[in-house]
This record gives C-alpha cells, sequence and structure tokens, in this order.
C-alpha cells in the first residue's frame, strides 16, 4: 500500500488583491476566488495522480469573509482523499490585512478532481495527516464522498428534465407579452 503524507501535496499561493479582483461591493469577486482555487487545487490532485486530471466538483463552499484592496490572499491546498479515479482536495483561503497583519479564514471548499486518462487508476493509498486540522479533514472523507455520490445520483433526474431548446420554443402555452 503506498503512503502519502498530506505536506507532500500542499501548495501554498499568495496573491495580493488588485482593482480588476473586485466587485461593485469593492470586495473580491466570487468568481475570482472560485478561479484562484479551481487552479491552485489542481497542483495537489495533479502531485498525488502524476496524471491530467479535470475538476469534478466543488462543494462545501464557504464564502465565510470578505476580502478587499487591503488584503492579501493565501491560498492553501491539499489532499483529502483518494477514489479510484477521483481526488478530493481542501482548499482555504486565508486574508491577511497589510496594513495591521491581521488574519482571518475568507473561504474554504473541497474540489474533486477526476483522472482524464479513463485507463488510469489510483492504487490503493493511505493518506498520513502532518497536522490536527488535516487528520479532521481526512476523517470525514468518506462522509463527504456518499454525499457527493448521492447528490450525483440524484441529479439525474435534474439532467433528463434539461433541455437544449432555444427558451422561446417548443412553449405550450400562448405569450401574454403578444396578446
Amino acid at each position: 500500500m503506498r503512503e502519502i503524507h498530506i505536506n507532500d501535496t500542499t501548495t501554498v499561493a499568495n496573491h495580493r488583491v488588485g482593482q480588476p479582483d473586485l466587485n461593485e461591493h469593492q470586495t473580491v469577486f466570487g468568481g475570482r476566488t472560485l478561479s484562484i482555487v479551481d487552479n491552485t487545487a489542481s497542483i495537489p490532485a495533479m502531485r498525488v495522480a502524476r496524471s491530467i486530471v479535470v475538476t469534478g466538483t466543488i462543494d462545501h463552499i464557504h464564502f465565510l469573509q470578505p476580502f478587499d484592496l487591503r488584503n492579501a490572499l493565501s491560498d492553501e491546498s491539499y489532499v483529502t482523499g483518494i477514489g479510484s479515479r477521483s481526488i478530493e482536495v481542501f482548499t482555504k483561503i486565508i486574508g491577511e490585512d497589510m496594513e495591521t497583519g491581521a488574519r482571518f479564514l475568507g473561504f474554504y471548499a473541497f474540489t474533486t478532481f477526476i483522472i482524464q486518462d479513463a485507463n488510469v487508476r489510483m492504487p490503493a493509498t493511505t493518506l498520513i495527516a502532518d497536522t490536527p486540522e488535516q487528520a479532521q479533514l481526512i476523517a470525514g472523507y468518506a462522509d463527504r464522498k456518499a454525499l457527493r455520490d448521492q447528490t450525483r445520483h440524484a441529479d439525474e433526474s435534474i439532467l433528463d428534465a434539461v433541455t437544449l431548446a432555444m427558451p422561446w420554443e417548443n412553449r405550450n402555452h400562448e405569450n401574454p407579452l403578444t396578446n
């Protein structure tokens, strides 16, 4: 059985908030945060897979505190679970007020990456936590994976109902704006 220390998967990326990152509230746009997460979280997944991975899901998304122009962001991502073709990565973004040095947890989420090559399977792996935080997150992996599986099965009925028709096509009612 392969053993991997969590710290060996960890990546840290720092980002200084700039004007292009801001929304109309003068805080970092949520989509910008998700872009940072998707980009950096792929690194730990690829360190483990040593193969191309693609984003499958981003879930347990929590925007806890906003980031603004006074802040720098420290994105810390590491592997918290490994399936046969999937790898779960936890990401937290810690904000730092560059004027005072105060630090705060502003965001966290889990991203699941899928190995792109359908012929590649992950070997049996034991993850070894290097911190209490990592130990707790590893311990919850099976529950999060079960919840994702349950959600994926429930979403099948949504996908069956989704149409690719243009919104104005194939309507079964009259348009009240033209009557």
